[in-house]
């Protein structure tokens, strides 16, 4: 089986890479940049998994399968919140989708991201680090690195990846 992943960040490579592997499933991945048709910072749900599914689509080509992952923020009750989704695209055209962990952002994440900043570069300067988005993620950040990005997209892979098998029976 052939995958195309839609993206060379590590952390969403890694994630496709460890599910499968957790899953027993044998496939080639190949990862490739893909555009996600959003904005650079998705700030709602829905856009966030548009974008998920998007990427899939942009990779999917000549491939049994493509996964597209996407990180967003959504308003709820006046407080922005951490969103992840994921998407799978098959070779006939069904997509299935699923989201991972949503957590509360604090203030000093929140107003720059409302002044038009991306969420990456935001985390690097809260948490004086570099490259946060390739690794641990914000999430690393705001659970004390109890659950980083690579484990979380790999859940929603896994998520993708049952509900392919459950209709695939």
């Amino acid at each position: 089986m052939k995958i195309g992943v839609a993206s060379t960040n590590p952390a969403k490579t890694g994630a496709v890479s460890s599910a499968l592997e957790q899953l027993g499933i044998q496939a080639e991945l190949i990862e490739q940049a893909a555009e996600s048709g959003v904005s650079a910072q998705p700030f709602s749900i829905e856009e966030t998994r548009t974008g998920a599914i998007n990427r899939a689509h942009h990779v999917l080509a000549d491939f049994d399968a493509a996964i597209g992952l996407e990180g967003g923020v959504f308003e709820l009750d006046g407080q922005l919140y951490l969103c992840n989704w994921g998407a799978l695209v098959t070779s006939d055209g069904t997509v299935y989708v699923a989201g991972g962990a949503q957590v509360p952002l604090p203030m000093e994440i929140e107003k720059p991201l409302r002044a038009g900043e991306e969420l990456g570069p935001v985390m690097d300067r809260y948490a004086q680090e570099t490259g946060i988005r390739q690794h641990k993620g914000a999430i690393g950040i705001l659970t004390a690195g109890n659950l980083n990005r690579v484990e979380l997209f790999s859940q929603i892979v896994v998520l993708l990846f049952g509900q392919w098998q459950a209709n695939s029976d």
